[in-house]
Formats: C-alpha cells, structure tokens, sequence
C-alpha cells in the first residue's frame, strides 16, 4: 500500500473511479460521467490552490483518491476545507480509504486548514459516513431531499472536523 500525489498519468484511473461512482452510487450527484479532460483540470485546479490531491496504490493499482477543496471561494473562508474520497470497488473493507483520510487530514492540517467539512451525497451512504465518523467527523445536519438521482430523491449528510487548534486561536499563515 503506497499514498502518494496523484499525478497526471493517474487521470485514467482517477476517472474512472469516478465514473463508477457516478454510474452506480449517490455518494456524487453527477449524473454523467466526467472525461478524462475534465477530470484533469479539476485536479489541476485543486493543485493550483496549493491543496492535497493524493491517491493509494495497493499492488501497482489505483484504489482511491481523495482530495480538498475550499469549502466556499470567498476569502473568509480560507481556513476551511471540504473532502472529496472515492475508492475502487475492490478497495471496500480493506481499510484504504481510512488511511487515505487520514493522511489528507494531516496535510491539511499541515497546510493551516481549521475545519474540514464532508458534504456526503445520500444519507445511506454507509460507507462515506462510517469512515468519516471513524476519522471523528461530527454529522451536523442533514440537508433533506436536495438531489433526484436513480429515480429517487436523496439527502446530503453534513459533517464537520476541527484539526489543530481549531477555533480556540486566530490562524496565522494564510493556506
């Protein structure tokens, strides 16, 4: 098992990734695969904000990638972050998507990020949830019947995590 910066010779696999997830899953609400050249220039984009797009290999293979983002583009928001996690299907259960996480956290938290918020598609999505309740991420509301998806109305779970000092002090730096 190897996590490492995602680069662009990763694109193919990233996309296709996510076009599982896209196909098969609530946990994005996309409803159309992206391409191979759109899914590079989100990455681009992520990198050019100076945040952490990682992926885990496991035997040469691509099983996950997670990467932050600003939660909001306004500049009060800069010490705030929002996840984004998707793992192979192969990669269910082996505790990969845990360790990728938690590695995304400790760089945002290197980087000076306060609050991490996970804005997870479909309240039965157990599997998002779980794992970001294991990483000790608090549900802070639910946001009821926001997506139409699979013929079906979906909710988004909210959930928040404090790194660092949190909002007990002033930030320095500017992430």
């Amino acid at each position: 098992m190897n996590i490492r910066p995602a680069t662009q010779a990763d694109i193919p696999s990233i996309t296709a990734i996510y076009a599982h997830h896209v196909l098969h899953g609530t946990g994005t609400f996309e409803t159309e695969p992206p391409s191979e050249t759109e899914m590079a220039q989100r990455w681009r984009d992520v990198l050019s904000k100076g945040l952490p797009y990682l992926l885990v290999e496991a035997q040469g293979k691509v099983m996950g990638y997670a990467y932050a983002n600003w939660f909001k583009p306004r500049p009060a928001y800069r010490f705030s972050a929002e996840d984004s996690i998707y793992m192979h299907p192969d990669a269910v259960g082996q505790g990969l998507g845990t360790q990728l996480l938690s590695e995304l956290l400790t760089q945002l938290e290197r980087l000076g990020v306060r609050q991490v918020l996970a804005v997870i598609g479909d309240s039965n999505n157990q599997g998002s949830v779980g794992l970001h309740q294991k990483l000790e991420f608090e549900r802070i509301g639910v946001m009821a019947c926001v997506g139409w998806k699979f013929g079906r109305w979906l909710d988004v779970v909210m959930m928040q995590k404090t790194l660092g000092e949190g909002a007990t002090t002033a930030p320095t730096g500017t992430p």
